[in-house]
């Protein structure tokens, strides 16, 4: 799709270049022993090995070049020759489809039709987008000398694909014609660039942990061999891929280390699935959580066609559970592995301060559930412990003298902060379970 205007001695021609593509020319051949036998005959061992002595004597060997007859030209010479490849390579007909994160590489030669010489050829290709132009060739420093009559100058140009969308590629030329008068040829050609695959994401936290589950789908016409598919996570996350377990030989197991073998995701609609362990590392657990940042990380994905033309994307921020807000943490850091009925014990607990002034004094009781049920689990004696101010970003330890009233598994419910200076109650610490023994 080109467009020029008036009379021009130059033309540009335009070729992608891309990795070729196997020239397929499915044969008309046959075995003979299918014209004559079914295939049950290898059912009857007797009469199986009997088969090649029979086609011997009447069928001349397919590979002498002496028959002149052609009689075997439908024959299959080969266990390859179904399949239809002949060993040639076909370079590309058309632009063909091109996809986002590909490189885009053209082969553009201006031709000279007319019979005279053009001079001071001053050329020009670049790519224009819905957003922005981009300039891939400019001679105008040092342009061509001359192009001969029925000559022509030849060029690469190359341009990597970062846009969806209607792309144009204009090559321009600025010359001298035959007759000394300064002509301006501008030609354009067209392009659309699809996406090759999509990229579906989840995110399950359980406990510390978040769980991210990536889905791509192949989109395209061919299959996709993906060279790696890596989670790069935002600061204070790591990040672990977890993969199926494999039964492998040691052999094959470094083998595997030497080389990482792609993983294949079928053409026209092919999916698979990777799914990612993350976990905050403590050093930025407190300065995350006061931010409220839920920004996880972002997908570096790399992958060849099936002849080795290479493709690269990168997925936006993929973002996880918000992360609330919370002044004050509590949580359990010992629980004795005995517990005995009405015999106290010592429940160890931590209270982080998460912002960035001091607060407290505190105070630690058991609220109740407002059910007015009796407490299995109760504090031996002072109702209330006292703790003093906790700086910013940092922490207090405390112990709680609790007892319990009956035996099994029993919840220890209802830990709650009271900051005795702002005269608020933070929410409860989760229901914590015990086993509670006899002596």
């Amino acid at each position: 799709m080109s467009s020029t205007q008036g009379s021009h001695s130059l033309a540009f021609r335009v070729m992608r270049l891309c990795r070729p593509s196997f020239h397929v020319d499915p044969p008309l051949r046959l075995d003979p022993a299918d014209l004559i036998v079914g295939e049950d005959i290898f059912d009857d061992p007797i009469a199986a090995s009997e088969l090649p002595r029979l086609f011997d004597s009447h069928v001349s060997n397919p590979t002498d070049s002496s028959d002149l007859s052609y009689r075997s030209r439908f024959l299959l010479h080969d266990p390859s020759d179904p399949m239809g490849l002949s060993g040639l390579l076909v370079l590309p007909q058309a632009f063909g489809a091109i996809y986002l994160g590909e490189t885009f590489c053209s082969y553009i030669s201006i031709n000279n039709s007319s019979n005279f010489e053009v001079k001071d050829v001053v050329i020009k290709a670049e790519i224009q987008t819905e957003r922005q132009r981009i300039l891939l060739l400019d001679t105008s420093k040092s342009p061509v000398e001359s192009i001969r009559a029925g000559g022509r100058y030849d060029f690469i140009v190359e341009h990597d694909v970062k846009e969806l969308g209607a792309h144009t590629l204009v090559c321009t030329a600025l010359y001298n014609d035959g007759d000394g008068e300064r002509k301006y040829l501008p030609q354009f050609f067209k392009f659309i660039v699809a996406n090759p695959l999509s990229v579906r994401t989840k995110v399950r936290v359980v406990k510390e942990t978040t769980f991210l589950e990536a889905c791509i789908e192949n989109h395209t016409k061919s299959n996709l061999l993906m060279d790696q598919v890596d989670f790069e996570p935002a600061p204070h996350w790591t990040a672990t891929i977890l993969k199926a377990d494999g039964h492998h030989s040691d052999s094959n197991s470094q083998t595997r280390h030497t080389f990482k073998q792609p993983v294949l995701i079928r053409s026209g609609g092919g999916i698979h699935n990777y799914l990612y362990q993350l976990k905050l590392s403590s050093h930025g657990s407190a300065e995350m959580k006061v931010e409220g940042s839920n920004i996880l990380g972002k997908l570096q994905i790399t992958w060849r066609t099936n002849l080795g033309e290479p493709g690269r994307l990168q997925t936006q921020q993929i973002l996880g559970t918000p992360i609330t807000h919370s002044d004050i943490e509590l949580h359990v850091t010992e629980v004795p592995s005995v517990i005995n009925l009405e015999r106290p014990f010592m429940l160890h607990l931590k209270l982080t301060n998460q912002t960035e002034r001091e607060l407290g004094p505190f105070e630690v009781l058991l609220s109740q559930n407002g059910l007015h049920e009796e407490k299995v689990v109760r504090i031996n004696g002072l109702q209330t412990t006292a703790l003093p101010q906790v700086a910013a970003f940092s922490y207090t330890d405390f112990h709680l003298n609790l007892i319990a009233t009956k035996l099994g598994v029993q919840r220890i419910t209802g830990i709650t902060v009271f900051d005795t200076r702002e005269k608020r109650s933070y929410d409860p610490l989760p229901d914590l379970e015990i086993f509670v023994d006899l002596d």
